[in-house]
């Protein structure tokens, strides 16, 4: 009898914008939607990881269970691992700076996603000071368990598993059906499995000792991950249930629409199984959109000096906002508007906060002797990627 995924189906097409409850098919408002959300102890919003829209959602619930629970409220976090913890911490605690905190956690090397997505609940939660939790697996162990199985990891590898539950065969269906008509081996589907059952044990076991251990106590905890380790329940909910048994909601999203100028990139899911259960408690129906394009560019290519200190010149983009300052080949960039440029990511952070119309002081040395220019950023060409030896 009808579709337990849907088992009360809309009548009419839905619009962005709509949330519905799927266990009663009604719609709701975003505020009942949070009423009912904030009376569990754990809530999970699984996100579309590029696109903003879908972080709203996320950005939206921690304000509204920061509403209901003021001081009672923790955010656990797929994109930060365990080892990050102490950056965290500090983060939370109001010790960093955006900049500081980017490089610290090594955010680029790590989740590699556009920190924009990401930035507004980051600085909500400082704001706040909401404990940020490092959910996920050190990417060693991760590298370990993709390439070998558990009986051939070292004694040191196996004492850092969670306990791992390989049987779920909703978990197993939806890899296979992920890999099925692609050019991949049994061994890479198996491998795939592993790795995707330690992220959910891992992130699973650190939301669990949270909420048992003195400092989760009586706390409201949200766990933002990417939807397939939420949606249906059976990724990081149920592993943490089987730990702790708690009251808990899903929220999630779809998108319906592709906002003007935006080129999604969409799994394929044709081959995945019909899980039989409700993907999400609340479905929120999104537009799917793009980060606003970047405003302004410099227009050098560039590569960090031997020394590790400045970035220097390998060629100028003609047009650009560079070549009308005065900037040439072989001059080592130092600093921007008396912040110091040590590395590719001060630049990259300095520029990303210009727009048009900006004036600033561009600090180089050339041959060998300080020299300063004045750069006006206007619209130009894209920023060069850094040239690698």
């Amino acid at each position: 009898m009808g579709d337990p995924q849907e088992p009360y189906p809309r009548s009419t097409p839905p619009k962005v914008g709509e949330i519905v409850h799927l266990p009663t098919g009604f719609l709701v408002s975003k505020t009942q939607m949070l009423d009912i959300a904030a009376d569990a102890r754990v809530v999970y919003v699984g996100e579309t990881h590029d696109n903003p829209a879908s972080h709203r959602v996320e950005l939206e619930v921690l304000q509204g269970l920061e509403q209901r629970h003021p001081g009672r409220v923790a955010l656990g976090m797929e994109m930060f691992h365990r080892a990050q913890q102490p950056v965290l911490d500090r983060w939370s605690a109001g010790e960093l700076d955006e900049k500081s905190f980017v490089k610290a956690v090594k955010w680029f090397d790590d989740w590699k996603m556009d920190f924009d997505y990401y930035r507004d609940i980051l600085l909500f939660a400082r704001d706040k000071h909401i404990p940020i939790l490092g959910l996920n697996a050190n990417k060693d162990l991760v590298k370990a368990v993709r390439s070998k199985p558990a009986e051939e990891l070292s004694a040191e590898e196996k004492a850092q598993l969670p306990e791992m539950d390989m049987s779920d065969i909703y978990q197993r269906g939806t890899t296979e059906g992920l890999f099925e008509g692609h050019s991949h081996g049994k061994m890479q589907v198996e491998a795939f499995l592993r790795v995707q059952t330690l992220w959910d044990e891992t992130m699973a076991e650190t939301a669990a000792r949270y909420l048992l251990s003195p400092a989760g106590k009586g706390k409201h905890l949200m766990v933002m991950a990417g939807g397939n380790h939420i949606k249906y329940g059976f990724g990081i909910p149920r592993r943490v249930f089987r730990r702790i048994p708690t009251s808990y909601v899903l929220i999630g999203g779809t998108e319906i629409a592709v906002a003007e100028g935006t080129k999604p990139e969409y799994m394929d899911e044709a081959e995945l199984p019909q899980i039989p259960m409700r993907p999400y408690d609340f479905l929120n129906y999104l537009s799917y959109e793009s980060l606003p394009k970047r405003a302004v560019m410099l227009g050098v290519m560039y590569e960090p000096t031997a020394s590790g200190k400045g970035l220097e010149v390998s060629s100028v983009v003609p047009g650009s906002n560079a070549e009308r300052a005065g900037v040439k080949a072989k001059d080592v960039l130092i600093g921007l508007d008396n912040e110091p440029l040590i590395d590719s990511y001060d630049l990259a952070y300095a520029i990303k906060k210009k727009k048009a119309g900006d004036h600033s002081t561009l600090e180089l040395l050339r041959d060998g002797k300080p020299l300063k220019l004045e750069v006006t950023f206007l619209p130009t060409v894209p920023e060069q990627k850094p040239e690698k030896k």
